[in-house]
C-alpha cells in the first residue's frame, strides 16, 4: 500500500511512453512487448481485409434513410464513420492543435496533471493496476464534462492558453451529436425515438468524459499496441482521429480491418452499456491501436454514458419470450470498476455479464 501510495495509487513507477520514444533507443522495453498471438505482426488476416472499410453515414440525409443506415452499421459492425454531422471542420483542427500543442509542453509540465487510477482524470499512460502487467504504447489525458459535479477544475491544463475554451467548445458541440445519433439508433430499432436516452437518464443524467490519446513513434511497432483489444464499457464513443496517421483496427468477421478516415469524419461506435440496452441487438466491438516507427498520432475520444448510478438493463421493448433478457441490470458506476481496475481485455466483462444472467431463473427486466 505504501509502494501504491508512492506512486500517485499506481502499483508501480509510472513510465511515460513519450519519453522512451524521444530517448532514440532502438528497442522497446520487455514491458511494452506483446505475446506473439497479440502482436500486430501476426494478424496475417488484417491484411487480407485491407481494401475493406467500416461503413459511411451521411448524417444529413433524410431521417428515414440516416435511420437504417446506422441500425445496419450498428448490428454488423458496431462502428460508422458519420459524415456531415453538423460539427464544424474548423473546430475539429483546433481541438487536434491545442491537443498537440499538450503533448509538445515540458514534461515537467505535463507532469503536474499527472493522474490516479482513483478516477483516472489527468495525464496517464497506462490503464489497469495489474502489477507487473504488459503496458501499451501510449500516453493519454482524461477529463469529466457531464456531469458538472464530476468537472474538476484543476485537472484541465492551463497550456496551451486556448486548450481549455476549445475544449469546452468541442465537448459540447460533440455532446449535442450524440443527442443526435441515440435519436436516430433508437427510432432504427423501432422503438421511441427518447427510449435510449431516457435509459442512460435523460440528457441531463448522460456522462460526458473526454479521453485524448497520444501514440508517440514507435521502433518496434510490431512488438507492441498503442491501445489492446477491447470494446469500450460506456454507451457511446466518437472518435476524432488523426488526420495523417491510421492506426484503429476493428475486429470484423474474425479479422482486423484498417479504418481508413474519411476527411473531417466522427468515428461512432457502440459501446457495451447499449449493447446491454438494446439487448445485443446493436453490439459493442473489439477493437485495438497499431503503432508506427515514422509518424506520432493522436486522437480525441468522448464518450457518451448512462448515469453512473443508474440500473441499465434490456429495454423492456426489446425483450420477449423468444428473446429473453440477456443481461441483468448493472449501474455504470459498478461495470466500469472492472476496465479499470484490469485495463482492457476484449470484451470480457460484457460477456461476464450476460453469463451471471444467464445462470438467474426467469430473468426478466423492469420499465426504466
Amino acid at each position: 500500500m505504501a509502494e501504491a501510495a508512492g506512486n500517485g495509487g499506481w502499483p508501480e513507477p509510472v513510465v511515460r511512453v513519450q519519453a522512451l520514444s524521444e530517448s532514440g533507443a532502438a528497442t522497446i522495453p520487455d514491458r511494452y512487448v506483446r505475446p506473439e498471438t497479440e502482436r500486430p505482426s501476426s494478424s496475417s488476416e488484417a491484411n487480407a481485409v485491407a481494401n475493406i472499410n467500416i461503413p459511411v453515414v451521411d448524417m444529413s440525409s433524410s431521417p428515414g434513410t440516416a435511420a437504417a443506415a446506422v441500425a445496419e452499421a450498428c448490428r454488423e459492425w458496431g462502428f460508422f464513420q458519420a459524415v456531415n454531422h453538423g460539427v464544424p471542420a474548423a473546430l475539429l483542427r483546433r481541438a487536434r492543435g491545442v491537443w498537440r500543442g499538450f503533448f509538445q509542453q515540458p514534461m515537467e509540465v505535463k507532469q503536474r496533471y499527472g493522474n490516479s487510477p482513483a478516477t483516472y482524470e489527468g495525464y496517464g499512460s497506462r490503464l489497469g493496476v495489474d502489477k507487473g502487467a504488459i503496458l501499451d504504447w501510449g500516453d493519454y489525458y482524461f477529463l469529466h464534462v457531464r456531469p458538472p459535479h464530476l468537472l474538476s477544475p484543476h485537472k484541465w491544463p492551463h497550456l496551451p492558453p486556448d486548450l481549455r475554451e476549445t475544449t469546452t467548445e468541442y465537448s459540447e458541440e460533440v455532446r449535442r451529436l450524440c443527442e443526435r445519433l441515440m435519436a436516430v439508433m433508437a427510432v432504427g430499432l423501432g422503438v421511441e425515438e427518447g427510449r435510449l436516452q431516457e435509459a442512460f437518464g435523460g440528457g441531463e443524467g448522460a456522462g460526458v468524459c473526454v479521453r485524448v490519446n497520444y501514440y508517440p513513434r514507435c521502433p518496434q511497432p510490431d512488438l507492441t499496441l498503442g491501445l489492446s483489444s477491447h470494446s469500450d464499457p460506456g454507451g457511446m464513443t466518437v472518435l476524432l482521429v488523426d488526420d495523417r496517421v491510421k492506426g484503429l483496427q476493428v475486429r470484423h468477421a474474425g479479422a482486423w480491418v484498417t479504418v481508413d478516415p474519411v476527411p473531417d469524419a466522427f468515428i461512432i461506435n457502440v459501446g457495451d452499456q447499449i449493447q446491454v440496452v438494446t439487448n445485443a441487438l446493436y453490439r459493442s466491438v473489439e477493437h485495438r491501436v497499431v503503432v508506427n516507427a515514422a509518424e506520432e498520432r493522436l486522437s480525441i475520444a468522448t464518450f457518451y454514458n448512462p448515469r453512473s448510478d443508474l440500473p441499465v438493463a434490456p429495454l423492456p421493448e426489446l425483450v420477449s419470450p423468444e428473446r429473453p433478457p440477456l443481461y441483468s441490470p448493472m449501474t455504470f458506476d459498478d461495470y466500469r470498476l472492472y476496465i479499470r481496475r484490469n485495463g482492457p481485455r476484449g470484451k470480457s466483462q460484457v460477456d461476464r455479464l450476460a453469463a451471471a444472467a444467464a445462470t438467474i431463473p426467469n430473468s426478466t427486466t423492469t420499465t426504466q
